[in-house]
């Protein structure tokens, strides 16, 4: 079967679009790490409430994780290390902040739906493993 105009266009842009999605899951991760890395005690406070054992401890690897991981895939530095960290972050997240089948009043829909979201920017994070970081990167420069 011939490519057609969108497979071309894709080949073409490949680098691009992978630099724009990198550059979207930065958007996302680097602002919130960087919020939770300056405001550690409130970010801790979140976590006791929660009942997660060690909260300032937990709370600044969180952090970090967060930001640093985040930071490391939008310039393509060891991406597909970092979007290995970034799943297993987003997964205890997801675990630890949005358990909708704990839930049974009218808040259980809006934690499914932020649980559902972080699970779509895990696809994204294991394409981005899979693929790689692309040729707008520093992992290209090598």
């Amino acid at each position: 079967m011939a490519p057609t105009i969108l497979d071309r266009m894709a080949v073409r842009g490949a680098a691009w679009i992978v630099f724009l999605g990198r550059l979207a899951i930065a958007a996302l991760y680097v602002p919130s790490g960087f919020n939770k890395l300056v405001h550690l005690g409130s970010f801790a406070d979140s976590m006791a409430a929660r009942s997660v054992p060690a909260p300032m401890l937990l709370a600044v690897v969180g952090a970090a994780v967060e930001f640093l991981g985040s930071l490391a895939i939008l310039v393509g530095f060891r991406t597909r290390y970092a979007a290995l960290l970034m799943i297993a972050f987003t997964i205890v997240a997801s675990v630890v902040s949005h358990h909708f089948w704990d839930i049974d009043d009218v808040t259980r829909q809006m934690q499914y739906v932020q649980f559902m979201k972080n699970m779509a920017i895990i696809a994204g994070l294991l394409f981005l493993f899979a693929h790689g970081a692309g040729s707008i990167s520093l992992d290209a420069r090598k």
